[in-house]
């Protein structure tokens, strides 16, 4: 038999079933006619629909870039300088607005806060740790089952707006010397990135980030102690990659898309039995 009849099959089947009730109701004896009365009242429910393809509308997913382990390609007066991976938990966070087209394909954006810098060594005395915190908007695609969350991969760009600079100078490993800045000139306002990685179900994730453009400006002007101008970073290139465990805490709510397109619902008092073809 078609499968795609199953549902007309079974709501003969249950015409048929009435049918009997009725003529065994127009039998019964009259003391059995309370309950035949009764049993005329209880409601029964057959709604037939289709399950959606995909999540319409736009929805939001929380969560962040977590765990971040960041890597720099530095040269100063074009000679390599000595860098250290810098590895930061806090404080990773964001939001993002996800529109699915299919259950295959969808698109999102959103606001996200990142902690992001980089550890240097110029001399073997000397250690440098310098980050700034960012607000960045992404703007990526996704493909893989975005619907169901089970897997996907995404993909885009994102521009960061640095808001506030922190450093900090170790001589032997002794803290001599740190200060932080808002919206400071030191490193470019706006901090364009090329983003990819993939996402798994119940909502991790690994990504990689790169950022081709100089971390430090090397037009920003200070004086020294005598009141000379100096530029510190004159000679100064640095390119941040960091490779994040991201994560949803709320706003996931994934369903899976049914192979079986169409359902059939039959309701009685509390039961309620469903046919999926």
């Amino acid at each position: 038999m078609n499968k795609k009849l199953l549902p007309l099959s079974l709501v003969l089947l249950l015409f048929g079933c009435s049918v009997f009730a009725q003529d065994k109701k127009d039998s019964v004896s009259p003391a059995a006619a309370d309950t035949a009365v009764f049993e005329k009242k209880t409601a029964f429910t057959l709604i037939f629909g289709k399950y959606p393809k995909h999540r319409d509308g736009v929805y939001v997913t929380h969560g962040g870039n977590g765990a971040l382990l960041s890597f720099a390609s530095m040269k100063e007066n074009g000679e390599h300088m000595r860098n250290i991976p810098r590895f930061t938990l806090f404080f990773n966070i964001g939001s993002n607005f996800n529109k699915d087209f299919s259950k295959n394909f969808g698109v999102f954006t959103g606001l996200n806060l990142k902690n992001i810098g980089l550890i240097s060594k110029p001399t073997d005395s000397l250690k440098l740790k310098q980050r700034v915190y960012t607000v960045g908007i992404p703007l990526g695609i996704k493909l893989g089952d975005v619907t169901g969350g089970s897997f996907f991969f995404f993909a885009g760009g994102e521009i960061d707006l640095a808001i506030n600079y922190k450093e900090k100078q170790f001589v032997d490993g002794h803290k001599v010397h740190k200060f932080n800045e808002w919206f400071s000139d030191r490193t470019a306002l706006l901090m364009p990135s090329l983003f990819a990685g993939v996402r798994v179900n119940p909502g991790f994730g690994l990504k990689v980030q790169y950022y081709p453009q100089n971390f430090f400006n090397q037009d920003f002007k200070t004086k020294d102690k005598s009141g000379n101008a100096i530029y510190p970073y004159k000679n100064l290139e640095a390119n941040l990659i960091f490779v994040t465990l991201g994560y949803n805490f709320s706003g996931i709510n994934y369903f899976k898309v049914k192979k079986k397109r169409h359902y059939m619902k039959m309701k009685s008092g509390k039961t309620e039995f469903e046919v999926n073809y």
